[in-house]
């Protein structure tokens, strides 16, 4: 497939300014490496805290709770509780 030719500093195409169209791309593109950066930082710290022994799907349960309200966090237990009963748990 042939490459599109480069359009000049400041063309429009069809309506659309390239060089605005060009920054967006681009901001997207570092913020992407910016959050895949981040995703390796986070899965480095799930394995040291896994080789310091803790339990890594108990540390990712604790970082959901934290993110809930405390009400929603209460009506989660409350019927987690209420279903562990009905099932003799």
């Amino acid at each position: 497939m042939a490459r599109p030719k480069a359009l000049a500093e400041g063309e429009d195409v069809g309506g659309i300014a390239s060089d605005r169209l060009r920054s967006l791309i681009e901001r997207i593109e570092r913020l992407e490496e910016e959050r895949k950066a981040l995703a390796d930082d986070i899965k480095d710290i799930f394995a040291e805290a896994k080789s310091a022994g803790f339990d890594v799907k108990v540390l990712r349960q604790v970082l959901r709770v934290r993110k809930m309200e405390p009400a929603e966090f209460e009506e989660q237990q409350t019927l987690l509780d209420l279903y562990l009963r009905a099932l003799g748990m």
